[in-house]
């Protein structure tokens, strides 16, 4: 494992997406979260990004979330699209508070603090495209959530229901896979129940931010790391008041440490999606993802398969 003095782990991330179309591209503009956030937990090298073909406009920012993001405009005609990015990442592992109010404190006083930090959380406490509150979700919810239970506590063991109750099935949703569905069926990846458990959150008034990152993952006992075949990851963080904010990962029932890299957060996915745009002509198209995600010592093994993320790419 690689250790960074003062840092606990340090990673070697690549991420390449390729969009192959059947007929030529003439335009295609295009947003992309690919580049770590930085934050107390973690901090990251500039990384290096590769276009293919070379784009007309290219631009850094950072969106309204403050969020690191990437536009870029390819002018000529094309009936492939290459976006290749490499960088090292140093995590530290952020210590669960030992202590935190009660929910209900915190759910009523967000309303009406105006202290900066209240009022940047309130914005997670509406829904957003991907996210409605409704009954059945603080009724879902209400069993980790008794009164005057402290937030934290009760975070943990709605994480613990989450990953007990639903399946990992990477058959059964797509990106436009609605909450209730997922709810219905218990079955979904990590963006469903990311979604869901925030949906969870927002229907008993409380702010949570849909993240968007990495998982370091180990392979089986005596196999060989296949390089390419991580992927993206979601997780879940929870504004707890005083306590400050809490990141919950229900789809392997873990507090992100050391193993979990930070791209971006939004108030779901469709504002932190790795790569989106929009495009003209191309007609039916595939897409390829090939995530690897190792210890920056650590050497590759070789070479393996693709990574099933969801990027969002709109035909016009």
């Amino acid at each position: 494992m690689s250790l960074t003095k003062g840092w606990g782990m340090r990673y070697h991330i690549t991420h390449v997406t390729t969009y192959a179309y059947a007929e030529a591209v003439s335009l295609c503009q295009n947003v992309a979260h690919l580049a770590p956030r930085p934050s107390h937990r973690q901090r990251a090298e500039s990384p290096f990004l590769s276009i293919t073909p070379d784009p007309a406009v290219m631009e850094d920012r950072v969106d309204f979330f403050g969020n690191p993001v990437c536009y870029f405009t390819v002018q000529e005609p094309h009936k492939e699209l290459t976006v290749s990015v490499e960088h090292r990442v140093s995590v530290t592992p952020d210590p669960v508070p030992t202590h935190s109010p009660p929910w209900e404190a915190v759910r009523d006083r967000l309303p009406h603090d105006r202290d900066p930090v209240w009022l940047d959380a309130y914005q997670f406490v509406f829904d957003s495209r991907f996210i409605a509150a409704d009954r059945k979700y603080a009724d879902y919810a209400a069993g980790a959530f008794s009164p005057g239970r402290p937030i934290v506590d009760a975070a943990l063991e709605l994480m613990r229901r989450v990953h007990v109750d639903f399946v990992y099935d990477p058959r059964a949703t797509t990106l436009a896979t609605p909450v209730a569905e997922v709810f219905e069926t218990r079955r979904g990846v990590c963006q469903d129940f990311a979604h869901f458990m925030l949906s969870c959150l927002r229907s008993l008034g409380l702010a949570a931010r849909y993240v968007s990152g990495y998982l370091s993952t180990l392979p089986p006992p005596g196999k060989a790391r296949v390089v390419g075949a991580d992927a993206t990851h979601a997780w879940v963080s929870l504004f707890c008041g005083d306590a400050g904010w809490v990141d919950l990962d229900p789809t392997n029932d873990t507090v992100p440490a050391d193993r979990h890299v930070l791209l971006a957060w939004g108030r779901d996915y469709e504002d932190v999606s790795p790569l989106k745009g929009v495009i003209l002509g191309g007609g039916h198209h595939s897409v390829k993802v090939a995530v690897d995600v190792r210890p920056d010592d650590d050497q590759p093994a070789h070479a393996g398969g693709a990574a099933g993320v969801r990027p969002s790419h709109t035909v016009s």
